[in-house]
């Protein structure tokens, strides 16, 4: 499942390494969008393709928010299925999508136009087009990830720099081409004045360069979510480079990874289709990085035809020498000491290899834990009983670990998994240091105590954002009292009671106390089934509802005369305190998960 190859993958400028989709947090940031003529290169063979009685000179019009991919692109594709039309508006002939066409026009300030053919999409294939800057031609090509929700209904294609690019255009066998290096900057030898220049200029000097031509049909600027690197904060590009990958769909990894999905417990049930529906969209996952240090990709590929050498004596001595020697062993040591005198590529022979010097992503490192905790500490076993982290972990080690499990042992790693919101301040923004609003869990067990902390943990709806505040704290310490205080009066009247010779029989109880024991039996199941389902907030809800209505605002209340007034080992005494008794310990267990100290 791990194979090479040079395909798009999000590459951070700043790091000069690609990143995985983990890796990559989303920022709302402007952009320029724009449309662009690609002029038919032939107007005769328009015509043969549409079926016109005359040649028409004609464009198809693509759409873009990514100006600096026009040097790369290699084609320009459309959905077969759909309808496309030719127009004439003004002086120009125009292809697009008939149900892009009039919020398109509107754009270029001719809503009038006049429909001289309609077509589906499949009649374009192989019509040639002039790159609208560069001395070349590109085809017409059909791709089923052309979607009518924005633009024009006819995609740029920049096999270099997009996933569904990359896919479309390896169907037609289109090359995989870009001048741009991993410095974000153009090759010198890129004419136009575009040689050497960055991204960012780019951006403006492609529409310099498509309104001298004729061929800008609009230019705007708009906010859009773009995607930034988590360590610099900084935009990220998609750029093809040679890396290594864990294909999706080599041994049918995806459908068993949703299977496994499916096989687990989500809490909340919408966690399963936030990361069912992350693994059915991922690309294949590029695990390689271009750094100086971490967890090597410890393989060896042809030096021949770059195939991984798959060789399980090879594999046992590097395992053994990183063992000994750290992951610096691979680094340092000789490629002979990892390599068999008789190793040969499975694929043409060779027996020549290199040794790969990338390492891996880190989410990888996170995702085998399960691998080397679960399985390997005495006490533990696989598959976990329960993961729980944020809710952005569906996309990081929630999947990371699925991945893997699921490649090399056939299931998930977790049997259950929970996910949970992140902490805010009191008005619900995010914690900061620079806002000031950050409160360290040491101040809070310092000033109130470790169990008033559990309890606000167990009092929030973990499901959403968890708010926290000094009011919100104390609030908690009034809750906390009154179980505290109704524990405090209940041990108070059991001082004298000894359960192994002083309880009566469940028949011999007053009837009140029946009724009183048969409410806690009752509601120990609604607690139990609460703490199944990790609904901590229904527990802590129950337990404060029993302390101060059911015993505060009633039972208690009525026992006060047979506490306080009736010979103390008689009927009606033990009776009180034999129920008081058994309330008790199973107000401790309720309590325990979350209230420790107090239990």
């Amino acid at each position: 499942q791990v194979v090479r190859g040079a395909k798009p993958v999000h590459w951070c400028v700043d790091c000069g390494s690609a990143l995985a989709e983990a890796e990559v947090e989303y920022q709302d940031r402007s952009d320029p969008s724009i449309d662009v003529a690609f002029v038919v290169a032939d107007a005769t063979d328009l015509s043969q393709h549409l079926g016109l009685a005359e040649p028409v000179e004609a464009s198809v019009v693509i759409w873009t928010t990514t100006p600096w991919t026009l040097p790369a692109n290699q084609a320009v594709a459309v959905h077969p299925e759909y309808t496309y039309v030719l127009l004439r508006s003004g002086n120009r002939h125009l292809i697009l999508a008939a149900a892009l066409a009039e919020s398109a026009l509107a754009r270029y300030g001719h809503p009038e136009a006049e429909v001289l053919a309609e077509f589906a999409g499949v009649v374009l294939e192989g019509l040639r087009l002039k790159h609208p800057f560069l001395d070349r031609e590109v085809p017409v090509i059909l791709g089923q990830h052309v979607t009518l929700e924005a633009g024009t209904g006819c995609v740029h294609t920049a096999p270099a720099h997009g996933v569904d690019d990359y896919e479309a255009a390896r169907h037609y066998h289109l090359p995989v081409d870009s001048p741009l290096l991993g410095n974000g900057r153009f090759k010198d030898d890129l004419p136009l004045s575009l040689g050497g220049i960055t991204v960012q200029e780019a951006n403006e000097r492609v529409p310099e360069l498509l309104r001298e031509r004729g061929v800008l049909l609009h230019f705007e600027k708009i906010r859009h979510s773009y995607p930034h690197c988590w360590r610099h904060k900084t935009p990220l590009l998609f750029r093809a480079t040679p890396q290594w990958f864990i294909s999706m769909s080599a041994n049918g990894l995806r459908e068993k990874a949703i299977n496994a999905i499916d096989a687990t417990r989500w809490i909340p049930d919408w966690g399963e289709d936030r990361i069912a529906g992350m693994v059915n969209q991922r690309p294949d996952w590029c695990i390689s990085r271009q750094r100086a240090w971490g967890v090597p990709v410890a393989l060896f590929s042809c030096a021949q035809c770059g195939e991984p050498l798959r060789d399980a004596d090879t594999f046992e001595r590097i395992a053994q020498a990183v063992e000994t020697g750290g992951v610096d062993a691979w680094f340092n040591q000789p490629d002979s000491d990892f390599l068999p005198a008789d190793a040969r590529c499975s694929g043409c022979g060779h027996d020549h290899f290199h040794k790969v010097t990338d390492i891996l992503d880190v989410w990888f490192d996170s995702g085998c834990t399960h691998a080397f905790v679960l399985e390997q500490r005495p006490g533990l076993h696989s598959p976990a009983d329960l993961y729980l982290e944020g809710s952005d972990q569906h996309r990081g080690w929630f999947q990371s670990s699925l991945l893997e499990s699921v490649a090399s042992r056939g299931r998930a790693p977790y049997k259950a998994v929970l996910t949970h919101g992140f902490t805010v301040d009191g008005e619900g923004r995010k914690m900061s240091k620079s806002v000031g609003n950050v409160i360290a869990p040491q101040a809070i067990i310092d000033r109130y105590g470790a169990d008033i902390l559990r309890l606000w943990v167990a009092s929030e709806d973990y499901r959403s954002e968890i708010p926290i505040s000094d009011t919100i704290l104390k609030q908690l310490g009034d809750s906390y009292r009154r179980i505290r205080n109704t524990a405090r009066y209940m041990l108070g009247n059991t001082h004298d009671f000894n359960p192994a010779t002083d309880a009566l029989p469940t028949a011999e109880l007053l009837e009140m106390d029946r009724w009183m024991l048969a409410r806690t039996a009752l509601l120990q199941e609604e607690i139990r089934a609460a703490y199944s389902e990790y609904q901590f907030l229904r527990v802590q809800q129950r337990l404060h509802h029993f302390c101060s209505v059911d015993l505060g605002g009633l039972y208690l209340d009525v026992l006060k005369d047979r506490l306080y007034t009736t010979p103390a080992a008689s009927r009606a005494r033990r009776s009180a305190q034999t129920v008081l008794w058994q309330m008790l310990e199973a107000m401790v267990v309720w309590m325990a998960p979350i209230l420790s100290f107090t239990a």
